[in-house]
């Protein structure tokens, strides 16, 4: 019922739009579902529509961590595989800052896909549930999720990432960062409940815009599994 809600809460005709990619701009954040069972699983998991995270570069070009490591490719090829895929523009983006996210981005193809690091995340997604549960106020909330984070996560790396892991990196390198909270702290689903209107575990410096879905194909609970 949960991942119901949040379908619905970010569907086009429920206050949402349908762009295509010329109203993408560089440095938004494009956030997907494909219908795998990894992706099935990971939403399950997090209670999330969204999967996965990827940097828009501008010149219809991304760039995202995948199990193969870090690679670059066109938005046609990201709008040809996923299931479903929703923009969001971080606030106050100059561009000087988006020419440094493109820059380190692309430096960075190649790298190593950190396994470890979202594995441990998956596990420390399914813990800090107890810090979220209703009525437990913010300041305990973020307190106990950062302290959970410490012990199950330790200190952070950047020469190997995961896909949300790697679009915070890049936002921290060109000097625009979106939260306080380290990279590896943070999954597509956190993503998604920055923006406007959410309240999110891990808090932003400020909330994502909402640009508009460039692809969208419902998907509702069937049984235990996702069916469109």
């Amino acid at each position: 019922p949960r991942l119901r809600s949040h379908l619905s809460s970010i569907a086009p005709d429920n206050g949402g739009a349908l762009v295509d990619a010329s109203a993408l701009q560089a440095g938004d954040i494009l956030l997907t579902s494909v219908e795998t069972l990894n992706s099935i699983g990971i939403r399950l998991g997090t209670f999330s529509p969204v999967s996965h995270a990827v940097l828009y570069l501008g010149e219809g070009q991304v760039a995202e961590a995948v199990g193969s490591g870090v690679r670059a490719r066109s938005i046609g090829e990201v709008l040809h595989e996923e299931h479903m895929v929703v923009a969001f523009r971080p606030q106050g983006l100059e561009p000087e800052h988006a020419r440094k996210l493109r820059e380190w981005a692309l430096d960075r193809v190649g790298t190593r896909y950190n396994t470890a690091g979202v594995l441990l995340q998956a596990l420390f997604v399914l813990n800090r549930r107890v810090c979220e549960l209703p009525g437990v106020p913010a300041p305990v909330r973020h307190y106990c999720v950062s302290g959970l984070a410490f012990v199950q996560l330790g200190v952070s790396r950047n020469d190997q990432f995961f896909c949300s892991q790697f679009v915070l990196e890049a936002f921290n390198q060109a000097g625009a960062p979106i939260t306080a909270a380290d990279p590896r702290w943070v999954s597509p689903a956190d993503l998604l409940h920055m923006r406007e209107g959410d309240v999110p575990s891990i808090p932003a410096h400020q909330p994502l815009r909402y640009v508009g879905h460039l692809k969208y194909q419902p998907t509702v609970m069937a049984g235990d599994g996702l069916i469109p």
